[in-house]
């Protein structure tokens, strides 16, 4: 008999998740129905938007039960299969949650070639990352070239893979990330042309206003909070915004909004938000460009790696404090 490992939500957070709102579990594998899978998972992605799915209520997608195993992308191995689409060997990635082994309807699963790419990398820069990075620019701001491109949270998964399809595209790209080592990244490893380090800037208004003296075209946001009211000072006419996320505000219990939001009708601006499971159906598309692009060496791609599920409650905060370097995963022995 197979035991799985599971970590479920124990009690919603107020603030910053910690070992306390989860409960770790042993249970038997249940047995498999007619058009479920079995999977051993490899790895499970963490990402800053489990965190809302820890509250209660429903936004885009409801929010994890108290009990249930917490919410999560993974992606692993067919060990058993009542499904004719999947065979025992095979690779998928889905909602496989914070667990060793998931049993999953195939009509949720996608099957992922390993031969020439790490399982991992449909985690990540082939995955719910890379995807919403390409669509969220592509698809939402229409990037032309030579126009200048802002990101914030430039040198996390989502925010590094935005300004090199910005550059790719022939933009000016700016980042404004946290630290020195990370500021120095954007500018060396990813050629960049400017990077902003937040964490020593005491005037980000100023800052922005002295090295973007003719604005952005497009603001890509992933932070929210001040850097997202500093950003809308400096709005070109016709700039195309893009919320992404607000990590700076996910762990506050009174979120704060942009009160600099009348710049955007001055600027005559679009704002719109990005939701990468609306584009499920175009994945192919930016996988292959995505594929292309890395193959021709103009993406760079980090990967930090933790060993072990135990690790799960400590590392998800590392998403919020900058701890991690690249795309953030636990793999399971």
């Amino acid at each position: 008999m197979m035991i799985n490992i599971r970590y479920v939500l124990a009690a919603r957070p107020s603030g910053a998740a910690s070992e306390q709102h989860f409960r770790r579990e042993e249970l038997p594998v249940q047995q498999l129905e007619e058009g479920e899978v079995l999977i051993k998972v490899h790895y499970i992605s963490l990402d800053p938007a489990m965190r809302g799915w820890m509250n209660a209520g429903t936004t885009y997608v409801k929010g994890v039960e108290i009990g249930a195993v917490m919410r999560a992308f993974g992606a692993g191995e067919v060990v058993l299969s009542k499904h004719p689409d999947y065979a025992i060997g095979q690779m998928v990635t889905g909602l496989l949650g914070v667990q060793h082994y998931a049993v999953e309807k195939g009509a949720y699963l996608t099957l992922v070639n390993t031969a020439e790419v790490p399982l991992s990398w449909y985690l990540g820069l082939l995955g719910m990352p890379g995807l919403t990075a390409y669509f969220g620019l592509l698809d939402k701001a229409n990037p032309k070239p030579g126009e200048t491109v802002l990101v914030s949270g430039a040198a996390g998964m989502v925010g590094s893979l935005v300004g090199q399809i910005a550059k790719i595209k022939g933009c000016k790209v700016a980042g404004i990330a946290g630290g020195p080592e990370k500021c120095a990244y954007l500018l060396e490893d990813l050629g960049w042309d400017i990077a902003i380090d937040y964490k020593h800037t005491p005037d980000m208004v100023a800052r922005l206003q002295e090295t973007l003296p003719e604005g952005i075209n497009v603001f890509f946001d992933n932070v929210g909070g001040d850097i997202l009211n500093a950003a809308l000072t400096r709005l070109a006419i016709g700039c195309r915004i893009v919320i992404c996320g607000a990590i700076s505000q996910y762990n506050q219990s009174t979120p704060i909004g942009p009160s600099n939001y009348l710049k955007i009708v001055s600027a005559r601006a679009t704002l719109s938000g990005i939701i990468v499971f609306d584009y499920f159906g175009r994945a192919n598309e930016a996988i292959n460009d995505i594929s292309t692009w890395v193959k021709e060496g103009k993406i760079k791609y980090r990967e930090h790696i933790i060993p072990g599920i135990e690790q799960f409650p400590d590392s998800l905060n590392k998403l919020f404090t900058g701890e991690h370097q690249g795309k953030l995963l636990i793999q399971n022995s």
